[in-house]
């Protein structure tokens, strides 16, 4: 019994002893939490040894997907590295302070991360004594498009209002809310998009009182919205067109547009003039273009006091054709593919304070009014269709665009839409610089469309683009005996940029 009795206690106490002697080797750490990421930015796995020692001379690999033999990333290891990790992964920091491998930091960088890196990496580090491992998960997510709102009035007093945005990952959450209310949706659907991506749309009925708010977000911290403030101005009869104007002049001219990518340069008078392919990151876009606070609607018939002659720029563009006197515009016949720079030309004069109006005929004998077109002003200075950037405002770009759709849309960010039930044959557009108004009227029904709040910054020139395949061509119409004569602090220019 005696014997028994010390042979259980050397076997307890050698078992005791190894025990020891592995924790006195380490343990691989990781964090409790997954990692989230952004697609296409740098992901950092944190794995560090505890205790801290070196792992300089330690076998350490990363793995997923119990692929031990295929790693992502190995030291001092056997085995093919996966392919699609290659020249993308490599040992750095769990933090600033981190000494890196010789403090037991084996923490994994994989840099331009996609949708498919999602997942369960195992840590794993291996010594002549004993090995140790641990998983950490790496979530990726993609922010997707601002809310788009568009609103359409039905019978009484509701007005259908509809709000959709793409490229989100994984599925987004939707809210609706009126004055800060929570609204439930009539619907809500998810699409998943060929690239793994979802989209969102939903729609729900409001009264002509309503402030509508849409917001779309993967978390609290990453959410982006719109707003739109209704207000209708009912008809007096059913058949008073009058009515079906005045509630879609209100209902623009009253939107309020607020998103994490809205539409300004907070610092764009710091950006070069001559290359406007070189602005600021849109990260920095802080103020709304499409405002409704400017101050008072400019009649059509106050525009026209500051009538300016307005002849297209001389720059040669192969997508174009025009007329010598560089009146009239229209595109070299080729009708496939969206509206682009590629058919956009700048006008001259141009301007940098002051009040100007001038007019877009949009209309042939024989001919219906074209249905693609870009009307606005620019602040670019090199040759449009040599291009390579998107026309917003944060670009220099601000228009009234019309399609095949039978609406027109700014090219604000998110875009705002307005139905059209009368396509102008004449298009007045009239310029306030200093006030940062930009205004569009139907001349023949003597009726504003819409007005445009802007901040402009420099010399901004009239903008036209014919848009593709309409019978009817674009040209600018002169009025004999105008010239440009600018009132006091008014200030004009020639330019064949």
């Amino acid at each position: 019994m005696g014997f028994q009795m010390m042979l259980l206690y050397l076997v307890t106490a050698l078992c005791a002893s190894m025990c020891f002697a592995a924790s006195e080797n380490f343990i691989v750490s990781v964090p409790g939490a997954p990692v989230s990421v952004r697609r296409g930015r740098t992901a950092a796995l944190p794995c560090w040894l505890t205790p801290p020692k070196s792992a300089e001379g330690l076998e350490v690999r990363w793995y997923r997907d119990n692929l031990f033999d295929a790693p992502v990333l190995r030291r001092l290891a056997d085995g093919s590295q996966q392919a699609e990790y290659v020249g993308r992964v490599s040992f750095g920091l769990r933090d600033a302070k981190s000494d890196g491998l010789k403090a037991g930091d084996v923490t994994l960088e994989l840099v331009n991360v996609t949708l498919e890196d999602a997942g369960e990496y195992t840590c794993y580090v291996s010594s002549d004594q004993g090995y140790d491992k641990a998983s950490v998960s790496l979530n990726v997510t993609e922010t997707g498009s601002s809310p788009l709102l568009s609103a359409v009035w039905r019978e009484g007093d509701l007005v259908n209002v509809s709000c959709e945005s793409e490229g989100w990952h994984p599925k987004p959450e939707l809210r609706w809310s009126d004055h800060k209310r929570p609204l439930a949706p009539q619907s809500l659907v998810y699409v998943s998009e060929a690239d793994s991506l979802v989209s969102v749309h939903s729609w729900l009925l409001v009264s002509s009182s309503s402030k509508v708010s849409c917001s779309v977000g993967l978390s609290e911290a990453d959410v982006r919205e719109a707003r739109v403030r209704l207000e209708i101005l009912l008809p007096e009869t059913e058949s008073s067109m009058a009515g079906w104007v005045a509630f879609i002049v209100t209902l623009i001219a009253l939107a309020a547009v607020a998103v994490l990518g809205a539409m300004y340069f907070k610092n764009r008078g710091s950006r070069s003039k001559s290359d406007p392919e070189t602005g600021n990151d849109h990260s920095e876009e802080t103020q709304n273009l499409l405002s409704g606070d400017v101050a008072q609607e400019t009649s059509l018939a106050e525009a026209n006091e500051h009538q300016v002659n307005v002849t297209l720029d001389k720059t040669e563009n192969p997508h174009l054709r025009k007329t010598p006197d560089g009146k009239i515009v229209r595109d070299v016949g080729d009708a496939d593919g969206e509206v682009t720079l590629l058919t956009s030309i700048k006008g001259t004069p141009g301007f940098s304070s002051g009040k100007y109006y001038w007019e877009v005929l949009l209309v042939r004998e024989n001919t219906d009014p074209k249905k693609s077109w870009w009307v606005g002003v620019t602040s670019a200075t090199v040759n449009l269709h040599e291009l390579k950037i998107p026309p917003t405002p944060s670009n220099g770009f601000w228009f009234l665009s019309s399609n095949t759709e039978d609406r027109f849309q700014f090219n604000t960010e998110p875009a705002v839409l307005l139905p059209i039930h009368s396509r102008p044959k004449t298009l007045g557009v009239y310029l306030n610089y200093d006030s940062g108004e930009l205004s569009f009227y139907n001349v023949e029904e003597n009726r504003h469309i819409v007005t445009l709040a802007a901040r402009f910054t420099g010399e901004v020139f009239p903008f036209f683009n014919p848009g593709k395949g309409d019978d009817a061509p674009m040209e600018i119409l002169h009025r004999e005996n105008i010239q440009c004569q600018p009132s006091e602090g008014e200030h004009t220019s020639d330019s064949d940029s």
